[in-house]
């Protein structure tokens, strides 16, 4: 898993930072890249990175406000131009399938892979094979989800060491008794896979918190994750203009992130007040209250193990 952010930006773009969008790599996973928010010119962050737009199958919308929606329409058209065959589903708030389809309408833009729509909420849950994804309500003015990634458990290590002491030595045989509850072994017998494989290994859980106000409410989406990302609009000293503009500061952010146990911090979506020199303020601030803080500048890259 990687996490890849292609805009750290609020409100609008600068010099140096574009707006709203974060890929989610998935492809040792799933061979699958995930978006959440793409906002204007995400198409052209992307040619800065090795991510391919073929490989985009899904995207998450927080909201509607146009820092995170407007390039949607620019991407999804390209991606037909770019070898992209296979279905994409938007996910997001209600208007998002309305603000779409009259885009393409109106440019006469045809796609060539199947699009759908899932509008989102408040406490829903998204199955996939591999992952859950929880879906709740924010405090950001107008219908705002925040999205919380979990990866379902992996089996555990077959113990060859058993296996030998039992007389199997390996083979296909090893995979077979992974992946059945029981298998018949010739001379040998029943071989429970209770009995020859270690504990599972929990999934990775990612949580991303997009425009919002503070609240303790938010600990569901974000307890124990192994990386919360997590907006911040404003330093700590904004605090009035961070509630009056329905966002949060760098201390909320990292204070949630206590709260919650998270392993992991990444602040973005900084307002373009700061300037380049002035993101170390604002890294620190978070510093002294979740140590294990990073903040994100546009083409940041993070690994989650």
């Amino acid at each position: 898993m990687e996490v890849v952010f292609l805009g750290t930006g609020a409100g609008v773009p600068s010099k140096e930072r574009n707006v709203s969008a974060i890929a989610l790599s998935l492809l040792q996973e799933q061979n699958s890249v995930w978006l959440f928010d793409c906002g204007e010119a995400t198409q052209h962050q992307i040619l800065q990175t090795n991510i391919k737009p073929r490989k985009v199958n899904k995207i998450f919308i927080t909201h509607m406000h146009g820092d995170h929606i407007y390039g949607l329409p620019g991407f999804l058209s390209s991606r037909s131009f770019q070898g992209g065959n296979n279905p994409v589903t938007v996910y997001g708030p209600k208007g998002l399938k309305q603000y779409i389809e009259t885009n393409l309408t109106l440019s006469e833009t045809h796609l060539s892979y199947p699009l759908s729509f899932v509008e989102v909420t408040d406490q829903m849950i998204i199955e996939t094979e591999h992952f859950q994804i929880y879906v709740q309500s924010l405090d950001h003015g107008i219908p705002c989800f925040g999205y919380r990634v979990v990866e379902r458990d992996k089996p555990g290590e077959l113990l060859v060491h058993k296996l030998k002491e039992m007389g199997i030595e390996p083979g296909p045989i090893y995979k077979e008794i992974k992946e059945n509850e029981y298998v018949t072994v010739p001379d040998i017998g029943t071989i429970y896979r209770k009995d020859v494989v270690g504990k599972p290994k929990r999934g990775r859980i990612i949580s991303v918190i997009g425009d919002t106000r503070f609240s303790k409410l938010h600990r569901k989406l974000a307890n124990y994750a192994d990386l919360l990302i997590h907006e911040a609009t404003f330093g700590k000293d904004k605090q009035n203009l961070a509630h009056r503009y329905y966002h949060s500061t760098t201390l909320q952010a990292a204070q949630l992130a206590t709260e919650s146990n998270c392993k992991r911090l990444i602040i973005t979506h900084i307002s373009s007040r700061y300037q380049q020199k002035e993101s170390e303020q604002l890294l620190q601030e978070a510093r002294e209250i979740f140590p294990n803080t990073e903040l994100a500048n546009d083409f940041s890259k993070f690994t989650i193990t």
